[in-house]
């Protein structure tokens, strides 16, 4: 299976001069853990819910602190036409859940591990690993 058949085409998309408010209201609206940084092309980073607790935490306010502050600038991404496999070996190689989708140069979706979890039972063990490691004494399993 590609990971063009199983993308998210419908990205949701934030600007880099946008406050960690005005992202965390879009995420809450549209129920998802992470936003694309982007112009609508070109990628300049994802910010994710972890992002902004861990903004939070350091006590940066919310409602002044822009987004290009604290994203990931260094996005890893990958082509609509790779298999699952190899979109899951990446998250699970730089341990990330959300990995952006791009077509020569232009953003064309996003994938989730959630994503992957509903249609590729089989990868769940794989995926496991990554999600383990948030998770206290879990063995799998």
């Amino acid at each position: 299976m590609l990971v063009r058949q199983i993308m998210n085409r419908d990205v949701v998309i934030a600007k880099p001069e946008a406050t960690l408010k005005e992202a965390s209201e879009v995420m809450a609206k549209f129920h998802i853990g992470s936003l694309v940084i982007s112009d609508g092309e070109k990628i300049f980073g994802i910010l994710t819910s972890s992002d902004i607790l861990k903004a939070i935490a350091s006590g940066k306010d919310v409602g002044k602190t822009l987004i290009d502050n604290v994203m990931t600038k260094n996005v890893i991404t990958i082509e609509p036409d790779k298999d699952i496999e190899a979109a899951v070996d990446l998250m699970v190689q730089n341990k990330i859940k959300k990995l952006p989708v791009v077509d020569q140069g232009r953003l064309v979706g996003v994938i989730t591990a959630s994503d992957i979890f509903t249609i590729e039972p089989k990868l769940l063990a794989n995926l496991a690993s990554l999600l383990s490691t948030n998770m206290a004494n879990y063995t799998g399993g």
